[in-house]
């Protein structure tokens, strides 16, 4: 039984991977957790406190860590940052993921978004360390799209495509084929990969491959409806300026406008630049053919037929 250490394990991505790692034989799952009292599992920690995170892998034997952490306030720059220095530290530790789970970011896009910086330095880290580490490039999150009937603990959002309000706002042409990964599939490839005998340092998932373009007439066809498109053009996009959806607004509350279209802008430009297609040729697909991850059609023919 190997002992398998979520940072993060609580929130979206995390939750989810803990969820899929607990009805595995072979693995032993904990949730590092800043909080008491996130269960049985749930081992409360400092990440300001190296030392104590080093003690506490090795007192329970801890042999890989899953980084999970959301990219918000200091997570990736202090507490994915102690952990790693944590794990090589410890005697019981071998193995590391970051949090990524997401795409293969453009090293330019650093002055955009900042906190890629402390994501860059978080894999120099490990390159220069004897961890064995891989981070994991899934595309954009299915998720997103499936509705409040879709499982999923990932915060609401809606991008590009409002299917309940029959909408959308595609990023360039929408000719560009962008990879769409559901968290529950994702999650199945991590925990599989956790029994390969040696990692690549990019561990590439897809869901499934379809344009932006595909994915408005797939879910016309569902819908039974047509719905009304706009395209937003990459000039559009670089003044960090998006169509306002009806599905944004109540996205405002949490994540204020402004800052909304800024965010939302450059992960338009993502999927319009082809950043966001994960390739298929050598991921884990291809080294676990058993996993049959959720596609665009069948998600929508499951969470939003009649």
């Amino acid at each position: 039984m190997v002992n398998v250490a979520i940072a993060g394990g609580t929130g979206g991505v995390g939750r989810a991977i803990v969820e899929v790692l607990e009805s595995s034989s072979s693995h032993r799952a904990f949730i590092l957790s800043r909080k008491p009292g996130d269960g049985s599992q749930a081992i409360t920690v400092d990440y300001l406190d190296i030392d104590g995170l080093v003690a506490i892998l090795e007192s329970h034997k801890i042999h890989t860590v899953i980084s999970a952490f959301a990219v918000e306030g200091d997570s990736l720059a202090v507490s994915q940052m102690n952990l790693i220095k944590a794990a090589i530290r410890s005697e019981e530790t071998n193995r590391f993921i970051p949090s990524g789970f997401a795409i293969p970011y453009p090293r330019e896009t650093r002055k955009f978004l900042p906190q890629l910086n402390d994501y860059f330095a978080a894999i120099e880290t490990l390159k220069a360390s004897d961890l064995e580490w891989t981070i994991f490039h899934n595309g954009i999150f299915l998720d997103y799209f499936g509705g409040p009937g879709m499982k999923s603990y990932l915060k609401p959002n809606v991008f590009a495509i409002d299917i309940a309000n029959k909408v959308a706002a595609i990023p360039g042409t929408g000719d560009v084929p962008v990879t769409f990964t559901y968290t529950f599939d994702l999650a199945q490839f991590v925990v599989a990969s956790l029994d390969l005998d040696l990692w690549e340092e990019e561990s590439r998932v897809v869901g499934d491959e379809v344009t932006w373009n595909q994915f408005v007439r797939l879910a016309e066809e569902v819908a039974g409806s047509k719905f009304t498109t706009h395209y937003d053009s990459i000039e559009k996009l670089k003044q960090f300026e998006i169509t306002e959806l009806p599905g944004h607004v109540a996205l405002y509350e949490h994540f204020p406008k402004k800052a909304f279209q800024w965010f939302m802008s450059i992960f338009g430009l993502f999927t319009a630049d082809g950043s966001s297609c994960i390739a298929r040729e050598g991921s884990l697909n291809e080294r676990f053919p058993d996993i049959k991850p959720l596609t665009v059609r069948a998600m929508l023919e499951t969470y939003w037929r009649d």
